[in-house]
């Protein structure tokens, strides 16, 4: 995924050239490709991630899209009051783009775990959340996000996702993506991010469910939902994200109101899971997460 966001990034500068560039001291042997090419338009911060944020905001005052690259948690929380006040207050188009979404990082610890980072930027009312499954979405969140004027943060897996999804899709910030399965099944798995691969191999086992996933949604791309759910008896909501505030608790927002409520199961990172270290797979196992038979 973060190889489709810098060839796009390539790209775009390539024909028009107003997208920015932000690192925080890392991303070698990803980003120099777009330096050597673009190098007016790249800046290495430093490990200064709340000064990133300002920067970016500054620059994108001026007529860029910047996006701002790290890993995980770092370029949310370290510099949360910067993006809310810098760049989300002023409706600005920046990406905070966070590679190693979920437990991705799952050997490196709890420090690069990012389990609760859509829960902090979902609150902000500018900000569209992108989290796409694949190389694919990945490529049609960068265009949806190029052409808003409006904050945005990109939540990236690391790279040699399977590709599961067409390679044409258009995103709609709200609308969910079709992906695979029965789709005349009346029990849904609803997905964000990386962790639709693992739905999507649930399915290949099951020809009873459906899968959709949804790369794009926000506090304003609420009113789609209730009338997707009511196609469905039972919806099986699955994120690597803790399930405080997450990705299922914005579909229940959703549905507040409605008798589709009833329809949600969850399945997301455990409490009790917060502290162990080991490999992603390993880490999503003892979540249960791709257990649909389990709670």
């Amino acid at each position: 995924m973060r190889n489709s966001l810098i060839n796009n990034l390539i790209q775009f500068n390539d024909n028009r050239g107003n997208a920015f560039l932000l690192v925080g001291d890392l991303g070698y042997s990803v980003v120099e490709e777009f330096c050597e090419k673009h190098p007016d338009n790249f800046i290495n911060v430093g490990v200064a991630e709340q000064n990133m944020a300002g920067i970016a905001a500054g620059i994108a005052s001026e007529g860029f899209h910047v996006f701002c690259y790290s890993i995980g948690n770092f370029n949310t929380f370290r510099c949360a009051e910067q993006i809310r006040n810098d760049i989300d207050y002023h409706n600005l188009p920046v990406c905070t783009v966070s590679v190693g979404g979920g437990v991705a990082y799952g050997n490196m610890g709890y420090s690069h775990h990012a389990i609760q980072d859509m829960a902090l930027m979902r609150t902000l009312p500018n900000t569209t959340i992108y989290a796409p499954v694949d190389a694919n979405e990945a490529s049609a969140c960068f265009d949806a996000i190029i052409n808003s004027k409006s904050p945005s943060y990109l939540r990236l897996h690391k790279a040699g996702e399977p590709r599961i999804t067409e390679s044409d899709s258009n995103i709609t910030p709200g609308i969910p993506l079709y992906a695979s399965g029965n789709r005349l099944s009346k029990r849904l798995l609803l997905t964000t991010g990386f962790c639709g691969q693992g739905a999507f191999n649930l399915v290949n086992s099951n020809t009873e469910l459906c899968h959709y996933t949804l790369p794009a949604w926000g506090l304003r791309h609420k009113n789609y939902l209730p009338t997707f759910a009511e196609k469905y008896d039972e919806i099986i909501v699955i994120e690597d994200h803790l399930l405080d505030a997450g990705f299922c608790s914005w579909v229940l927002e959703c549905l507040i109101g409605t008798k589709h409520i009833s329809k949600i199961r969850s399945k997301a990172i455990k409490t009790e899971g917060i502290g162990l270290v080991g490999s992603e797979d390993y880490l999503h196992h003892a979540s249960q997460l791709f257990d649909i038979m389990r709670d």
